[in-house]
């Protein structure tokens, strides 16, 4: 019996044969880990994108019988991405449930680390090293930034987010860091001084042509994997997104 982040026992069997998960970024991760271990994953999983596993609906509204069928060893969850409910429905059918909850990059990578030694047996080689590449820290000119997380009302990253601490950890600062909220609503011409707006394509997809008009400084268009997922994709998003923000 293990802890996961939220410092919740998991009773797993001395061999994980099945995985469900419900988030895509740690869907990814065992994937990119132990593939053959998956065998349910949300709509919204993505990558990588010839998995081929039952669907079972989305991160906020998973088919808990569905689930159940697939008679996982472990379901691996976010205290995020998934509503309380959900896991509780899941624990009471009888199903161990690893969630969780990191909102920084160095926590991630540990929580990362833990979660894939406890499940799959393996410290794989991409995550040290993603470790590697995080390492280094940033040494140049900093940046203001809005980073708008969805409109329609418009709403932001606030405090405490992991795509934020991503964010400073290559040179820009989140005006609304030290926000109450850790994601509140924003008026685009009420603004604390800014330079710069990043425009991730999830959770709300923003693009070139829908999202920039808003706002009277610069503003970039992200991949949303790279700057809000924890996973593989950590290897390269400081190159990639340094270059897409430079």
């Amino acid at each position: 019996m293990v802890r996961d982040d939220l410092g919740m026992h998991v009773e797993l069997p001395s061999r994980v044969r099945r995985v469900v998960s419900i988030v895509p970024s740690l869907t990814e991760s065992i994937a990119a880990t132990h593939r053959e271990l998956l065998v349910g994953a949300t709509d919204w999983c993505t990558h990588p994108a010839d998995l081929d596993v039952v669907r079972v609906r989305g991160t906020k509204n998973p088919d808990v019988d569905l689930i159940r069928k697939l008679a996982p060893d472990v379901v691996i969850a976010n205290a995020e991405e998934n509503h309380d409910p959900d896991l509780a429905a899941l624990r009471d059918a009888g199903l161990p449930v690893w969630v969780t909850a990191p909102t920084t990059v160095e926590q991630s990578l540990e929580s990362l680390r833990r979660m894939l030694s406890a499940i799959t047996g393996d410290v794989p080689g991409w995550l040290d090293e993603a470790r590697e590449v995080w390492r280094p820290p940033y040494a140049g000119p900093r940046r203001r930034a809005v980073i708008p997380i969805w409109r329609r009302p418009w709403m932001a990253l606030g405090r405490n987010t992991f795509a934020g601490d991503l964010l400073q950890r290559i040179g820009i600062d989140n005006v609304f860091a030290d926000s109450a909220e850790r994601y509140p609503r924003i008026d685009p011409a009420a603004l604390p001084a800014y330079e710069l707006v990043v425009l991730p394509d999830e959770p709300y997809a923003f693009s070139p042509d829908d999202g920039p008009e808003a706002f009277g400084e610069r503003a970039v268009c992200v991949s949303g994997r790279h700057l809000t997922w924890y996973g593989p994709s950590l290897v390269e998003a400081r190159d990639l997104l340094t270059g897409q923000l430079t």
